[in-house]
């Protein structure tokens, strides 16, 4: 995973963040692993929680939780994609005259997420049918915010019809601009949780972002999300 992410053009990718708020970091996830992850949803003992969006107004759908310890994959994906993600993070909250620098490695990010009371994993597995979409929104979770998450579309493209990943922006003062993503399998995408700095005549401002999937027409669609702070 570290070769893999190493060889990202994270020069490119910064761009993609600065202009869209998203970017294609390339194929990620090793031959077999979205197979491997899609036939392990029904095994309890990986996740610590299982959430059905209708019931709470998130939409249709279910999404769970991963719990300690992380698949391998999924805590190499972590621990991997946060250096560079953090570089990026950091030049976003200097553009921004935020207060505060994320730490050079995951560790010692998650080492400030639990002394906050942030303990819990966030890494995360949807799964949608037809009729199934997702509101748009934002992955909070508690004070101790990382500015960028990376999703996985794990089936194939082939596999459902709908399902589009959308990121709206939000200008002060303006509408909201929406975008569709077009998620490739075993791509993953790093894009921007809730702001990003954006420049404009006088300098850097904020703009808002939420994202979230269209309606499943037909097929079943697996995701996974790596969100890089614990939650409360």
């Amino acid at each position: 995973m570290a070769k893999r992410v190493s060889d990202i053009d994270w020069a490119q990718a910064a761009a993609d963040l600065d202009a869209r708020g998203y970017a294609d970091l390339g194929a990620l996830l090793p031959d077999g692993a979205a197979a491997e992850l899609i036939a392990n949803y029904g095994s309890s003992p990986l996740y610590r929680s299982h959430i059905r969006m209708a019931r709470h107004g998130f939409g249709q759908g279910e999404y769970k939780y991963f719990t300690h310890p992380l698949p391998g994959v999924i805590a190499e994906l972590r621990r991997d994609l946060y250096p560079p993600l953090a570089r990026i993070a950091n030049t976003w909250n200097a553009r921004l005259n935020a207060d505060g620098r994320f730490p050079e490695t995951h560790a010692a990010f998650l080492d400030e997420c639990h002394a906050a009371g942030q303990m819990r994993p966030t890494p995360l597995i949807l799964r949608y049918g037809p009729g199934d979409f997702n509101c748009l929104h934002q992955d909070v979770y508690g004070a101790h915010l990382f500015p960028l998450q990376v999703v996985f579309l794990l089936s194939q493209e082939t596999d459902f019809d709908g399902g589009e990943f959308v990121m709206t922006e939000q200008r002060p003062r303006m509408q909201s601009r929406a975008e569709v993503v077009p998620l490739r399998s075993g791509h993953g995408y790093a894009f921007a949780v809730n702001d990003r700095p954006k420049q404009g005549v006088k300098g850097y401002y904020r703009v808002k972002h939420r994202h979230g999937v269209s309606e499943i027409r037909a097929g079943e669609r697996y995701a996974m999300g790596i969100i890089f702070h614990d939650a409360a």
